[in-house]
């Protein structure tokens, strides 16, 4: 583990695990959490002889915690200068939620050499808010409503959202589990409430459309079709129209939290991607 500082002074909290020479996989977490998010992903990619690579995204989890910064081209330029810094090469780029959107924006200007793959977990492109041009999209009320409930009381917000729709937690029949209730709004709070109020604006309006288009390497976008926080039909399908190498595998009634609710699933496919 250690930091990396970006230009503008802020240091970036990583982990690196397995083997110098093993191929890099590069994981990147959701909004507001941190890469202890992928603990069931790093574990199981470490003991197939993966090199490992997870950083806390500016404002979240163990990183510094500027006042500016929280916007996506912001994002993926602090990713560069991670994979820079640690000179990681053909690596494969996983990104859940804000993260897919993340890799979609590194990968997309990343350069030659760096990356090899990437995977799509739940993610944010093509552009989640809706518009004329996304109709079908989410109303800019629904994340107005998540901002005045992270200003209003962002410890019981983050309690709320992982006990209802982001495990989908909510359902008729779900097995809750407590114990990742209470690591998603650790991970929550430790971060900072002015990162996580902003980053809200990211991953809800950024439009992907053109880095979609841009990337070149093959790409699976992984998609829980009862996803309750980034909705299935407006975001994995489009996603895959506008890749030039790109692969849909979707879960029938799985939730926006699939890497950690069911990571026995999600993990082979992974695997069996990163290795094809």
């Amino acid at each position: 583990m250690g930091t990396v500082t970006t230009d503008d002074g802020t240091a970036i909290f990583y982990k690196d695990w397995g083997p110098r020479d093993g191929q890099p996989v590069v994981f990147h977490h959701g909004w507001p959490l941190s890469s202890d998010d992928w603990d069931a992903q790093m574990l199981f990619f470490l003991s197939h002889g993966y090199r490992v690579v997870a950083h806390d995204r500016r404002g979240h989890g163990r990183s510094g915690q500027p006042s500016g910064g929280h916007d996506m081209d912001t994002y993926a330029a602090d990713v560069a200068a991670l994979t820079d810094a640690l000179d990681l090469r053909d690596a494969v780029h996983i990104g859940h939620s804000t993260g897919g959107g993340e890799v979609a924006r590194y990968v997309a200007r990343a350069k030659a050499g760096r990356v090899a793959k990437a995977v799509l977990v739940g993610a944010v492109p093509p552009v989640m808010v809706k518009s004329e041009s996304n109709p079908d999209g989410t109303p800019i009320e629904v994340f107005d409503e998540f901002r005045a409930a992270l200003a209003a009381n962002r410890a019981q917000f983050y309690i709320d959202v992982p006990s209802g729709p982001f495990y989908g937690f909510n359902r008729e029949g779900a097995k809750v589990s407590q114990g990742l209730i209470d690591k998603w709004w650790l991970q929550g709070m430790t971060g900072a409430a002015n990162a996580h109020y902003d980053c809200i604006k990211a991953f809800s309006e950024t439009d992907f459309t053109e880095d979609l288009r841009r990337i070149t390497v093959p790409v699976l976008v992984a998609h829980g079709t009862d996803d309750q926080v980034v909705p299935y039909a407006d975001s994995a399908p489009r996603s895959v129209e506008l890749l030039r190498n790109g692969t849909l595998k979707s879960y029938e009634g799985l939730p926006h939290g699939m890497l950690s609710t069911h990571p026995e699933l999600l993990n082979p496919d992974l695997l069996a991607f990163v290795e094809a």
